[in-house]
């Protein structure tokens, strides 16, 4: 199992344990986390699984698609050189413990 942290705008953590290969937004909305919509189901459609990954896990991540990168583009919240969609980050050993900040709106 894989841990995640997402960090609300309050400030509040919630960790959730996931099998390895989930995507962030699915671990979300499997445990209720809020803020996570995920209304395309993670297909890079929507937007709405939009988070900040933190500085120390960015590197580890693959450079995003060129679908993400154009979903980036619409994401209700200001994107950020930390942007990414949840949809597309997979948990995996190299990114166990991996924490991301939630925005503060989605849609």
């Amino acid at each position: 199992m894989n841990t995640v942290t997402f960090i609300q705008p309050s400030g509040a953590p919630a960790t959730v344990s996931v099998e390895p290969g989930t995507s962030l937004m699915r671990a979300a909305v499997t445990n209720g986390v809020d803020g996570i919509v995920g209304e395309c189901g993670g297909q890079a459609m929507c937007a709405t699984c939009h988070v900040y990954v933190r500085p120390e896990f960015a590197a580890a991540l693959p450079e995003p698609s060129d679908d993400e990168e154009e979903m980036l583009d619409c994401t209700t919240a200001e994107r950020t050189e930390l942007s990414r969609l949840g949809c597309q980050i997979k948990a995996c050993a190299e990114l166990d413990g991996i924490v991301v900040d939630v925005p503060a709106e989605q849609v």
